[in-house]
């Protein structure tokens, strides 16, 4: 195939067939997943045979948000509009988009701080994932809170009945109840829970408790002060959706503290929420979902 720039039978003699060489050779080296504005075409490039074959998705544009609207407001909007439904009629999701995740634990260390975490227990690890064959490699971030399952297979191997599944969906456990069996831990197919071993980050800088570590924590509303032989140390642990701060009306704390904005949380029984809407898109995933679990934990890659 000639090249000559000057011949008007060339290839890229005119615009059109500039435009037309190039999207064929942007499909074969980007499998399809370059942006159709980069090219100036009218139409998206689609991924090619082999692209498909590999299980890649084409990258899907996220809807405009409404001018002069912030994410978190339209969240808040759809938060305070959840509230004033009945319990049983909601159904709280998160989505998280692995695009924007850059890794900086933000979530988690917001997490630990908003609920009073000891050493060993976390509700919100981020992973790092390495995937692709040398030398296309590439690392992507992963944040695993509790995926709050449709049908979480910790609840029935409970034996007193200490975990249980809320009408709006999020999984709780009563630290009362619960007699630190650990077979719910063992249960959770997404290594979602930690055990209270009762130990203080004071116990390795010199055994001396720090005041902060002795502040009451806000899981469900309870207000509690771990000290030695009381719950919730000897318990199952787990995310709850930043239960307590939903019901007041607030953002869940790996939400707020998100600086890539690549996490959304609402109801997703309500079509006009901007979770609803992220739901939809193609390219959306779930962790193990062949386990028939029902995560309300959405990711979009």
């Amino acid at each position: 195939m000639s090249l000559d720039r000057g011949s008007e039978a060339g290839p890229l003699a005119s615009e059109e067939s500039r435009r037309s060489f190039l999207g064929k050779f942007a499909s074969v080296v980007f499998a399809g997943l370059v942006a159709p504005a980069v090219l100036g075409d009218t139409e998206p490039v689609r991924a090619g045979p082999a692209a498909q074959a590999e299980g890649l998705v084409p990258v899907v544009e996220l809807p405009e948000p409404v001018e002069g609207e912030h994410p978190v407001q339209r969240m808040m909007e759809d938060l305070q509009r959840a509230l004033q439904k009945p319990v049983e009629q909601r159904k709280w999701a998160m989505v998280i988009d692995l695009r924007k995740c850059t890794g900086c634990n933000g979530c988690n260390v917001a997490c630990i701080t908003e609920n009073k975490l000891p050493p060993g227990v976390t509700y919100r690890p981020v992973m790092t994932e390495t995937h692709g064959t040398y030398p296309n490699v590439a690392r992507r971030f992963v944040p695993r809170p509790c995926m709050q399952c449709e049908d979480p297979p910790c609840v029935p191997v409970c034996p007193v009945h200490a975990t249980w599944k809320r009408a709006d969906g999020i999984v709780v456990i009563d630290y009362d109840q619960c007699i630190g069996c650990r077979y719910c831990i063992t249960a959770c197919p997404y290594s979602a829970r930690s055990f209270d071993s009762g130990y203080f980050y004071g116990d390795f800088e010199g055994g001396e408790r720090q005041p902060y570590e002795l502040l009451p924590s806000p899981e469900y509303g309870e207000n509690r002060t771990r000290a030695d032989g009381g719950s919730p140390i000897g318990n199952a642990r787990k995310c709850h959706f930043c239960l307590h701060r939903i019901e007041r009306g607030e953002l869940p704390a790996c939400t707020l503290s998100c600086m890539g904005r690549a996490t959304y949380f609402g109801d997703m029984n309500d079509p006009k929420s901007l979770v609803s809407e992220l739901i939809g898109q193609p390219n959306v995933m779930r962790l193990k979902e062949d386990m028939g679990t029902d995560p309300k934990v959405f990711y979009l890659v």
